[in-house]
C-alpha cells in the first residue's frame, strides 16, 4: 500500500479534451509536470484513482486505463525527497500478466534483458523475479535459469518464465517443436507489397558487424508469416506470428525488404520519422504468447498492451 501520510500531497486534475483516451501514464505526465516515468511509477504503486473508462467511481487507475475527457483523477505525490523513488519503473515491479504455480508470464519493458549477459549491466527479467520472490527453475545455466525463450532488449512485451523444473521441460520442448503461438506487432516504413505473406530467409551473423544479423545463404533457417492491419502512407503496422525465432529475426526480414521497423536504426530506419515520432527504439511489441499449459495441456494465451512509446507513436501516425 502507498504511503498516504499527512506530508503527502493529493493533486486532483481533470482530463482536457485533446487527452480523451490516452493511455493514463501519457495523459497525466504533463498535467503533472512530472516525468512519463514518475507517473508510471505512482501508477504502479496504486496512487491515482478516478473514474474509468467504463464509469466505475473512485476506482485505482493502472497504466495502460484510458482516460476520457472531463474525467476527475486524484493523485497521491510524496513529498519531493521521496518522489525520486519513483522516476523509474524498479526492475522488481515488472508487470505480470500471468502468476501460475508452473510458470510467471510478465510484460517486458523495453531498456530490460531476459537474463544476465557478458557486457550487460542493466537489468534482467532473471534478476527482477528472484528480487521478488519469484522461484525461478534452476534448469540451464545459472544466469539464464527458467529462461525458455527471450526478447531483445529493444523490445517490450509478453515474455514467459518457468518456475518448476517440469515447466522448463516442456516449454522448452514446445518453443524447440514451434508449437508456441508468437505473435508481434510492428510498425514498419512503407508499405510491404504484397499486403500478407510469409518471407522465408536465412538469417545470420553480419559478414561486417558482429552486432548485427543479416540474410545470408548460409545463415540458419527463418519464417516469419506477417499481414498489414493497417497502413498509414509512410509506415504500417503489421501483425506478425513467428515459425522461428532467430535473434532480431523480424527487424532483419523487413529491413531485407527495403521495410525497417521505425526507430530501428541499427537496420537503417529514417532518423528523422523517428524524431518526429518521439522514438528511441524499434516500433516492435511481443504482443501474445500462446501455448499448452506444461503440466495440464491446457491451453493459455496472454496479451500484452502496448507501452506508452509506441501507443503514442501509432497515434501520430493515426492522426
Amino acid at each position: 500500500m502507498p504511503d498516504t501520510s499527512e506530508n503527502n500531497t493529493v493533486v486532483e486534475v481533470t482530463i482536457p479534451d485533446d487527452s480523451d483516451g490516452r493511455r493514463a501514464d501519457s495523459a497525466l505526465a504533463p498535467l503533472l509536470g512530472l516525468s512519463r516515468s514518475t507517473v508510471a511509477g505512482l501508477l504502479s504503486q496504486g496512487r491515482v484513482r478516478g473514474s474509468d473508462p467504463g464509469g466505475a467511481a473512485d476506482s485505482v487507475i493502472l497504466k495502460s486505463t484510458r482516460l476520457a475527457a472531463g474525467a476527475k483523477v486524484r493523485v497521491d505525490i510524496p513529498e519531493p525527497r521521496d518522489l525520486a523513488d519513483f522516476s523509474a519503473e524498479p526492475p522488481q515491479e515488472l508487470e505480470i500478466l500471468l502468476d501460475d504455480p508452473d510458470f510467471v508470464v510478465v510484460d517486458k519493458p523495453v531498456g530490460v534483458a531476459a537474463h544476465p549477459s557478458p557486457g550487460w549491466v542493466g537489468p534482467t527479467v532473471v534478476g527482477a523475479l528472484q528480487r521478488a520472490g519469484y522461484r525461478i527453475s534452476t534448469s540451464g545455466a545459472a544466469e539464464r535459469a527458467g529462461i525458455v525463450h527471450r526478447l531483445d532488449v529493444g523490445t517490450s512485451g509478453v515474455m514467459v518464465v518457468a518456475k518448476t523444473e517440469a515447466a522448463y521441460t516442456a516449454l522448452k520442448r514446445a518453443f524447440k517443436d514451434r508449437t508456441v503461438e508468437k505473435t508481434y506487432h510492428a510498425v514498419v516504413q512503407g508499405l510491404p507489397d504484397p499486403l500478407q505473406g510469409t518471407i522465408d530467409a536465412p538469417i545470420g551473423r553480419h559478414p561486417g558487424h558482429d552486432w548485427k544479423f543479416a540474410v545470408i545463404e548460409d545463415g540458419r533457417p527463418s519464417i516469419t508469416h506477417y499481414q498489414v492491419a493497417e497502413a498509414f502512407g509512410r509506415a504500417a503496422l503489421l501483425d506478425i506470428r513467428l515459425e522461428t525465432g532467430r535473434t532480431h529475426q523480424i527487424r532483419v526480414h523487413f529491413a531485407a525488404l527495403g521495410h525497417p521497423c521505425v526507430g530501428d536504426q541499427t537496420y537503417g530506419a529514417d532518423s528523422r520519422l523517428s524524431a518526429e515520432l518521439g522514438l528511441t527504439r524499434q516500433w516492435l511489441h511481443a504482443r501474445s504468447l500462446g501455448f499448452e499449459h506444461p503440466l495440464s495441456g491446457d491451453w493459455v494465451e496472454v496479451t500484452s498492451e502496448y507501452p506508452a512509446d509506441l501507443d503514442d507513436a501509432l497515434e501520430a501516425l493515426r492522426g
